[in-house]
């Protein structure tokens, strides 16, 4: 994929959620439309709504919202009013159906508010689902288990291929290939990676034990053990590959305790791990470094002067 490409789809994130939304002229309420409509940048006038006539919205992929910040945002509207409008669209009823800011929305209602400021849009359900997950994307990641069945849904209801859902939501093609992969592991795995106890590295390591019966079992073993995600990929590395991992582990050289205090003085010297490999006083140093920074600076120590 070029840089100009790239660059393309990071930007679709920043454009605003007014440029997928098309807007209504003067007070329509007519029903939604389901086929795209044309899309104009310009903005609508928000107006107060009703709180009790607007209704939840069915596309949303967040499924858990922290009660605490949902009751510290409540606070501020309570003291503040609601900064942003909600955007919503009218519906055949009468009614409203909120596309987007549903934390403001709930937290209006435990703040007490009749009404809540509210920019109106005729959009399709497709744009619905596309505006509610940009949204998240934008202001609070969806944890990957939501972004997985986000980009399914779009995947399902509006048979978009990857490419196009990558370029709708402004991620990478393969960053949503991975996303939707997750969706194939057991559902005791995705509860652990929507709970946060195993990360979305850690899972991409552990897809690689798919088809394997321990799947799950190992699941449970990275996450009670808080393993890195490293060493989630030696356990997993392990168990497709035991024959390597049985292999005779080569017997330890007894260290000669002069050599051992030299190795700890180098590595206080140095702020890096030294190792000294010595036969009847022939060897070598080895010093481990793990970034171009620690190079410079072990240059910089051992020629007394800075480059």
């Amino acid at each position: 994929m070029s840089i100009a490409t790239t660059d393309t789809k990071r930007r679709a994130l920043g454009k605003g959620l007014d440029s997928l939304l098309p807007r209504i002229p003067g007070n329509a309420t007519a029903a939604p439309v389901h086929v795209p409509t044309p899309v104009e940048a310009e903005g609508g006038k928000p107006r107060e709504i009703a709180i009790d006539e607007i209704d939840r919205n069915p596309f949303q992929t967040r499924t858990h919202m922290d009660e605490a910040e949902l009751a510290e945002l409540a606070a501020s509207i309570t003291a503040n009013g609601v900064v942003q409008p909600v955007l919503v669209r009218p519906l055949a009823s009468g009614r409203y159906q909120l596309i987007a800011g549903e934390r403001r929305w709930r937290a209006s209602q435990l703040a007490g508010k009749k009404t809540i400021p509210a920019i109106l849009r005729q959009v399709s359900d497709e744009q619905a689902l596309e505006i509610t997950i940009v949204e998240n994307l934008q202001r609070a990641d969806l944890n990957p288990m939501e972004q997985a069945r986000a980009f399914e849904r779009l995947s399902r209801e509006f048979h978009m291929t990857q490419e196009q859902i990558a370029t709708r939501t402004g991620k990478d093609r393969v960053s949503v290939s991975n996303y939707m992969r997750l969706l194939s592991m057991p559902e005791t795995v995705q509860k652990l990676v929507e709970s946060g106890t195993l990360t979305f590295g850690h899972a991409k390591v552990l897809l690689g034990l798919k088809l394997h019966p321990d799947f799950e079992k190992t699941a449970q073993r990275v996450s009670n053990l808080s393993l890195s995600v490293r060493q989630t990929e030696t356990l997993v590395q392990a168990i497709l590959f035991p024959e390597k991992a049985t292999k005779e582990a080569k017997p330890e050289i007894p260290v000669d305790p002069n050599v051992k205090e030299v190795e700890e003085q180098l590595q206080r010297v140095l702020g890096l791990k030294v190792h000294i490999e010595d036969k009847k006083g022939r060897g070598r140093v080895i010093i481990e470094y793990a970034d171009l920074a620690d190079f410079d600076g072990l240059l910089e120590q051992l020629a007394g002067e800075k480059a």
